[in-house]
């Protein structure tokens, strides 16, 4: 059975983003649910179905929001070793592997992080996407380390306020092609979708969401019989899709591996036969979620977690290491 919400703006309520009147008003909602059932067009205004938060509302104003029950998850369980590093009634932390997907899609509907959940722990919030139970964020296919999984409604809707005020700690490590200038600092865009491939995402000035990476170069590879490589790292203060990927390969150091943002494999003569078929055979870009911090949504402490490179990526340091002595 839906809920419907009824309401009337006041005098003093003039002029407000509807997201936020609403909210002031219905405190047992997040702005950031309010926010999806408006974009989902759960919203009217005086009976005509509005798609934008940041409305403005007026005296007078008759606002009926709607509030579906939440989805029935019908996804296959799926059979999947999950890397679990913390777990309460509340949430999961999980360290994923790389290449396997978060939630279903498009020519994968049961060999996914999602339905490996569904068969680890019925348990998840279903506020979101009905492929999506649980997730309030997401890694690549190709990336792996750590990310928050949501195990009921509340916990699920505190922690996407945290993503979306920008307060969750996220820290990655990249492989890079060449070294960073400078080798320190913050790169602040905005990211949209290409208008070349609907597949990528690029850099823009003037259009796209407001996307910023802080980094920090740890070490570079660098001799006469080699590429030059990188190791850097990066911390989000937006979490774009592929923002990381799209921000170097702005700054023209390509993830190593990157398959959607690559950069040619260039000959060097006298290269170390291992080090070139490591680099070359690696079969996913070198990017990895080492930290992740975030407040509890129940008891309002401060947990942080870690993850350590995983053994292909640690391979590769060691054989360009090697390479430089």
């Amino acid at each position: 059975m839906k809920n419907i919400i009824n309401l009337i703006v006041q005098k003093l309520e003039d002029n407000q983003r509807v997201d936020q009147f609403i909210a002031n008003k219905e405190r047992t909602l997040s702005r950031t649910r309010i926010k999806n059932l408006i974009i989902k067009s759960k919203l009217k205004i005086n009976k005509k179905v509005i798609e934008d938060p940041s409305k403005k509302i007026f005296v007078g104003d008759i606002l009926i929001l709607e509030i579906p029950e939440p989805k029935q998850m019908s996804l296959k369980p799926y059979k999947y070793k999950l890397n679990v590093i913390f777990e309460d009634e509340d949430l999961l932390v999980i360290n994923k592997s790389a290449g396997i997907s978060m939630h279903p899609g498009a020519g994968n509907y049961d060999n996914t992080i999602v339905n490996a959940l569904i068969n680890y722990n019925k348990r998840l919030s279903n506020i979101g996407d009905e492929l999506r139970p649980g997730i309030v964020h997401r890694l690549d296919k190709d990336t792996s380390g750590l990310i928050l999984v949501a195990k009921n409604n509340k916990s699920h809707e505190n922690l996407s306020d945290q993503f979306n005020k920008h307060t969750i700690k996220r820290v990655y490590q990249a492989l890079i092609w060449g070294k960073l200038r400078p080798q320190k600092g913050k790169i602040e865009t905005f990211i949209k979708r290409s208008s070349k491939n609907r597949q990528l995402m690029e850099v823009s000035f003037s259009k796209g969401k407001k996307a910023i990476t802080n980094y920090r170069t740890l070490n570079v590879f660098e001799n006469i019989n080699i590429p030059t490589f990188s190791l850097v790292e990066c911390e989000l203060e937006t979490g774009r899709t592929h923002q990381i990927r799209v921000h170097m390969t702005f700054k023209g150091n390509n993830i190593l591996g990157d398959k959607k943002y690559k950069k040619r494999f260039k000959k060097i003569k006298n290269i170390d036969f291992n080090l070139e078929k490591t680099l070359t055979n690696l079969n996913r870009q070198f990017l990895h979620a080492k930290n992740i911090g975030f407040i509890h949504p129940r008891t309002g402490k401060q947990l942080e977690f870690g993850s350590s490179l995983p053994e292909d990526l640690e391979l590769v340091i060691k054989k360009l290491k090697n390479a430089c002595k």
